[in-house]
């Protein structure tokens, strides 16, 4: 088994039948904030996060991981993801309010409710692997001494609440002393702290009222607005006068939200896309359309950025896994392949915007600036910047790659090659470069002093996979200047003199 993850306004229903009664409001502030003794089971991204800030708003935690090595460092004061806010939450609760431990089934034991944060990795067929689920689960139901809640917080496609269930009865579980939930997570990596503590929703999929009464006191802190009044809580967009939301449906109806949400995030990225590819046809930009679009309250301008396309370790599976789920019940969702198809082919894109600036690509220097697949995160899974990078090389360029934060992974998955370097900052990787590609939208990026760039640089050429300049801004820097779904911007260019052979 691998173990990975990486009040206010309530909407209720006490079974998937009956709708409860009363004031949603008034029901929601009975109750009173109180400790409860958690386990969460996995130290990924959403298994770490999760850990942290349920010491953050007052419960007893333990975190389980079967990597020795992994919770070692966490005990020792490590911390093994890099995410904003969580080395300085750890270093506050670290042995307080979250310990870590290899022991699961004492863990269970101690706990009321038991988080399952695995991995699910996409499969051959696109479904989501849960073995590691499964593999937990039969774990779990060794240790269960009394009433237990166990919530799907991995992303798995919907009936595995019911799965759970049925691993646990043919272990002989007494189908009293548990319930099964789906409370899917909804955080971004960089902001994943951030989006825990102020989240714009939280799902509780329960099909018993034991259940969901359980879960409402893990999240009355935020929902009842108890945390936002403590003098070091964390500020964000929830407040204690307007606290986070909580909805309450089926765990079948959780199930689909998470992987109808995703879905969607990705069908606006690949539809921008789309509609920048036939701008440029048309010598109009993208920018200003999306910036028309999202002024619309009914769309809304996020996730309009025209760019690479999505990448990371949600988008890319949640969309295949969404289908797999449509396919097995028989419902033919052809948008979601088409969302696939539209966001594998914008890196081709890109690729070809590169070719077409240079003619050729044998020998020429790249500076790449980005790994990760976002700013703000070390996270190079699915990411566009790396899949660019692996075409290039594959045309024989050279790459001097630069990133705050990702190197280190991107030298696990690209293999050591004479054509790739790395470098230690921005300048570095542009010297002597025939061009910039900006592959990643950190806010770095976004503050180059464009002066050095261009003295570094042997051609002054950026090509900006991520809009993060204005075509005027690069002309008058000296610049050509190449980006996605607006007219590319073209400079006399005059290079500086290289030796041959160099």
């Amino acid at each position: 088994m691998q173990i990975a993850e990486r009040p206010a306004w309530s909407i209720s229903r006490e079974s998937t039948e009956q709708p409860l009664r009363g004031n949603p409001q008034r029901r929601q502030h009975k109750h009173m904030s109180k400790q409860v003794s958690i386990c969460v089971i996995g130290s990924g991204y959403v298994g770490l996060v999760a850990s942290v800030c349920f010491a953050e708003v007052g419960h007893r935690v333990i975190c389980v991981d079967n990597d020795e090595t992994k919770v070692k460092t966490l005990c020792e004061g490590g911390v093994p993801i890099f995410e904003r806010h969580l080395p300085e939450l750890l270093a506050k609760h670290r042995g307080s309010g979250v310990t870590f431990t290899t022991d699961l089934g004492a863990a269970v034991e101690k706990s009321e409710v038991i988080f399952i944060a695995v991995g699910t990795p996409q499969g051959d067929t696109g479904a989501a692997d849960l073995s590691y689920v499964e593999a937990v689960v039969s774990e779990i139901a060794r240790s269960i001494d009394g009433y237990k809640v166990i919530v799907e917080k991995s992303t798995v496609p919907v009936y595995t609440n019911e799965w759970i269930r049925r691993v646990l009865n043919r272990y002989g579980v007494d189908p009293h002393s548990f319930d099964v939930v789906s409370n899917p997570e909804f955080l971004r990596e960089g902001t994943a702290v951030m989006d825990f503590l102020h989240p714009d929703r939280i799902v509780v999929g329960a099909n018993s009222e034991r259940s969901a009464e359980l879960l409402r006191s893990v999240y009355e802190p935020l929902t009842g607005g108890s945390y936002y009044a403590q003098p070091d809580a964390l500020q964000g967009k929830c407040s204690a006068s307007e606290p986070a939301k909580l909805l309450v449906t089926s765990a079948q109806s959780a199930e689909i939200i998470k992987h109808a949400s995703n879905s969607f995030l990705a069908l606006k990225i690949s539809f921008i896309n789309a509609v920048a590819n036939l701008a440029e046809t048309v010598d109009a930009d993208i920018e200003d359309i999306a910036t028309g679009m999202g002024m619309d309250s009914r769309i809304g301008p996020k996730f309009l950025s025209a760019g690479l396309g999505y990448g990371g370790s949600c988008f890319p599976k949640d969309v295949a896994a969404f289908q797999w789920v449509a396919q097995q019940q028989g419902v033919e969702f052809q948008l979601l392949e088409d969302i696939r198809k539209i966001n594998e082919t914008q890196r081709e894109v890109f690729f070809n915007k590169v070719r077409a600036a240079l003619w050729t690509l044998r020998g020429k220097r790249l500076a790449a600036l980005g790994l990760a697949f976002k700013g703000d995160t070390d996270d190079i899974r699915e990411s566009p910047a790396i899949e660019v990078i692996k075409m290039l090389l594959e045309a024989d360029a050279l790459v001097s790659a630069y990133d705050p934060a990702a190197m280190e992974r991107a030298r696990e998955v690209l293999p050591p090659s004479e054509k790739l370097s790395y470098a230690a900052d921005i300048y570095e990787a542009a010297k002597d470069a025939d061009a910039v590609l900006i592959l990643t939208d950190w806010a770095e990026f976004s503050e180059i002093d464009l002066a050095r760039l261009n003295q570094a640089a042997h051609f002054p050429i950026v090509i900006d996979g991520r809009n993060l300049y204005t075509p005027r801004v690069m002309l008058d820097h000296g610049f050509t200047y190449v980006s996605v779904g607006r007219p590319a911007a073209y400079q006399a260019q005059q290079g500086k003199p290289r030796k041959l052979g160099v």
